[in-house]
């Protein structure tokens, strides 16, 4: 789908209706409905009627179209939390995290500054936090089944937003050699950062232009690495159909 295009219906639709291009909502029409009747008649007299006709239906065909980019975006975070469940072993019920975590213990441990033998204690309470998260999905898949969208994407959302959080403080605890090396750290990691960010740039443009799954995947984990991104560049990915 178009995502530039469905833009375009929304901004029509968002200007004030003094403000309206009555012909470039005709035209927005018959690319939607191929409809050359009623194109015709639209353009060879401007009606206040026919301001409306053209509203309702716009109105009506974003509505579905909006709904299509949701179920597209909730399809890929289910990929993408499919790939977490199976990393993080959400699946197991035979072992508990707090064994689990036994062997990511650092030797040092309570030799290491209490932050960062916080975000040891922190990780256990993630994973706690998405084996609970993936058991509410698996229930709602048995309760309604297909799952409506609105229902699982919370839950995705938060599953994805988590283990970033487990992936970026299991990076600082392993790698923690002082206060030096954790400035070292920081530094890879804000690399890391600037990286993502800068492929984002290359291939947004090319995403708005020819959109597919593959390339919003890779934007998608790239956003995953940007520390802190900022509202512009989560208000552009938004613009195009990669973030809601």
């Amino acid at each position: 789908m178009d995502n530039n295009f469905t833009k375009q219906i929304q901004d029509w639709l968002n200007a004030p209706a003094s403000e309206r291009d009555y012909n470039e909502g005709a035209m927005l029409l018959l690319k939607l409905t191929g409809n050359q009747i009623w194109y015709r008649n639209l353009t060879m007299h401007r009606t206040r009627k026919g301001e409306e006709f053209i509203e309702y239906q716009l109105k009506k065909r974003l509505t579905f179209r909006l709904r299509q980019v949701t179920h597209e975006q909730v399809e890929q975070m289910q990929k993408q939390v499919d790939g977490i469940v199976e990393k993080r072993n959400l699946e197991k019920t035979n072992t508990t995290p707090a064994s689990e975590f036994k062997a990511g213990k650092r030797a040092d441990h309570d030799e290491l500054p209490d932050e960062v033998q916080a975000l040891y204690v922190e990780n256990l309470s993630i994973v706690q936090k998405m084996r609970e998260l993936h058991l509410k999905l698996r229930s709602l898949s048995l309760d309604s089944a297909p799952c409506p969208d609105s229902e699982r994407y919370p839950f995705l959302k938060e599953l994805i937003a988590l283990d970033k959080k487990l992936h970026s403080n299991w990076e600082i605890y392993d790698h923690y050699t002082g206060a030096d090396g954790e400035q070292v750290l920081t530094e890879d990691l804000r690399e890391q950062s600037k990286n993502a960010v800068r492929m984002i740039n290359l291939n947004k443009n090319r995403f708005a232009k020819k959109p597919t799954e593959e390339l919003k995947g890779k934007i998608l984990a790239w956003y995953g690495q940007v520390i802190s991104p900022t509202d512009k560049l989560t208000n552009e990915l938004k613009a195009i159909g990669i973030l809601d």
